[in-house]
């Protein structure tokens, strides 16, 4: 096999894992980041537990969880270990930048609010009971399993760079 169908079969598999662990959990933060956890050693158990809160920043409809799943990950993989570390801190953030900007070509926003209406036609507010059980009845956790595949996806080529930087 080549270099590049195993490649391409690593980003496959972590779009997809991404987007099963997002259907399970209702957590895309959690969902996106545990399978670039998995595929990259990175972080612990302690990272993954971060990541609880996070899916629409705790359902306000604000930054999509699979955008700050991936973006933990950037960190873990190109982040620095000390506040002294200028060069370890700009090369993540240029990293986190870059699949920022893929990330809101992909979907057309960073806001989760956004993204969930391009992916079920209709926003809804999730941290209101009544809403959040129109969107589990209109299959929104199906619907919204394709962002964080997409995240995980974009994440894990750029992880992969870190691997192969050719």
């Amino acid at each position: 096999m080549s270099n590049e169908s195993s490649r391409e079969e690593v980003l496959n598999q972590l779009e997809q894992r991404a987007g099963d662990y997002e259907e399970r959990s209702g957590c895309c933060a959690q969902g996106c980041l545990l399978a670039l956890q998995e595929q990259f050693k990175l972080g612990d158990a302690l990272t993954f537990k971060a990541a609880t809160a996070m899916p629409g920043v705790a359902l306000r409809g604000e930054t999509c969880g699979a955008v700050i799943g991936a973006v933990m990950a950037i960190g873990l993989a190109y982040g620095r270990e000390s506040l002294d570390d200028w060069e370890g801190f700009l090369r993540a953030i240029k990293h986190a930048r870059r699949f920022c900007r893929r990330f809101e070509k992909e979907f057309g926003s960073l806001m989760c609010r956004d993204v969930v209406k391009v992916q079920c036609g209709r926003s809804f507010n999730l941290a209101d009971p009544v809403e959040s059980k129109e969107f589990e009845q209109s299959g929104g956790y199906r619907k919204c399993r394709v962002p964080p595949g997409k995240a995980a996806r974009i994440a894990g080529e750029i992880i992969l760079e870190r691997e192969d930087p050719a």
